[in-house]
C-alpha cells in the first residue's frame, strides 16, 4: 500500500557503454523517467538484453548512468562519494538476486546477520529482528542449517531476509523465482507481496515471469 510519498525518482536516465577496440558506443538505456511511492509495488518487464537489470543496478547504486539523475528518499545518488554511497546501499536498500549468494560456511542466522557486520549502530536488536523474521518465513526451525542442508526455495527465503535484516526503505530483486521449480517461485512470489504489504517496504522486481510481474501494482516494459 503507497502512502502516496515517493521514495525514488528517475529523471532522464541513460546507460552507454564503448564497446571493445574504440568501436561505436552501445545505448543500453535511454531517456528513462519514473517515480515509485513508498510502500508500493513495481514490475520491470522485457525481453532479455533490454537493459532491466543494468537499470535496477543503476537503482541500485551497482552502477552509475551515463547522465541522469536518482533520487532516492530525497536525496541525488550521483552526488555521492563511494562512503556515502556504500551507506545508502548498505541502510536503505536491500538486494535479492536470481542466486541466492549465501555463505556456505555460515548458518542460516549467520548468513542473515552479515549486511549488519559494517556498521555497529545496525547490530542493536539485529538478532532478535533476523529470529522474527525468519520465524515470519518459515524457517524459525532451521537457523543452525547451514545453506547446503536447504532446499532452493528455502535458501532464496533466507536470502528475502537477509536483505530486510536492515530494514531497507527499497527492496530490489532480479529474477528472484528464476532458479526456482513451479511451486517453490510461487511461494516466494506469495511472500514478497506479503512483506511488501506487512513491511511497508518498497518493492521493484526485474522478472521474465508474467504471474509474479502482475501481482506488483504496476508493470514497467523495457523494449
Amino acid at each position: 500500500m503507497s502512502d502516496g510519498r515517493t521514495l525514488l525518482k528517475l529523471t532522464n536516465v541513460n546507460k552507454a557503454y564503448a564497446s571493445v577496440e574504440g568501436g561505436e558506443v552501445v545505448s543500453v538505456l535511454r531517456d528513462i523517467s519514473f517515480e515509485v511511492h513508498a510502500g508500493e509495488s513495481l514490475a520491470i518487464i522485457g525481453p532479455s538484453g533490454s537493459g532491466k537489470s543494468t537499470l535496477l543496478n543503476i537503482i541500485g547504486t551497482l552502477d552509475q548512468a551515463s547522465s541522469g539523475q536518482v533520487s532516492l528518499d530525497g536525496e541525488e545518488l550521483s552526488g555521492l562519494n563511494e562512503e556515502q554511497t556504500a551507506t545508502v546501499r548498505n541502510r536503505k536498500i536491500g538486494f535479492i538476486f536470481q542466486s541466492h549468494h549465501l555463505l556456505p560456511q555460515c548458518t542460516v542466522l549467520e548468513n542473515v546477520l552479515v549486511p549488519t557486520m559494517p556498521d555497529k549502530s545496525l547490530r542493536e536488536g539485529a538478532e532478535a529482528r533476523a529470529r522474527k523474521l525468519l520465524d515470519r518465513v518459515g524457517l524459525g526451525q532451521r537457523l543452525s542449517h547451514r545453506p547446503g542442508q536447504l532446499s532452493g526455495g528455502e535458501r532464496q527465503r533466507v536470502a528475502v531476509v537477509r536483505a530486510l535484516i536492515n530494514q531497507p526503505k527499497l527492496l530490489l530483486a532480479d529474477e528472484p523465482t528464476g532458479a526456482l521449480d513451479r511451486h517453490s517461485a510461487e511461494s516466494l512470489a506469495d511472500l514478497l507481496v506479503e512483506l511488501n504489504r506487512e513491511q511497508q517496504v518498497t518493492l521493484i522486481v526485474v522478472t521474465h515471469a508474467l504471474n509474479l510481474a502482475q501481482r506488483m501494482q504496476r508493470q514497467f516494459a523495457l523494449e
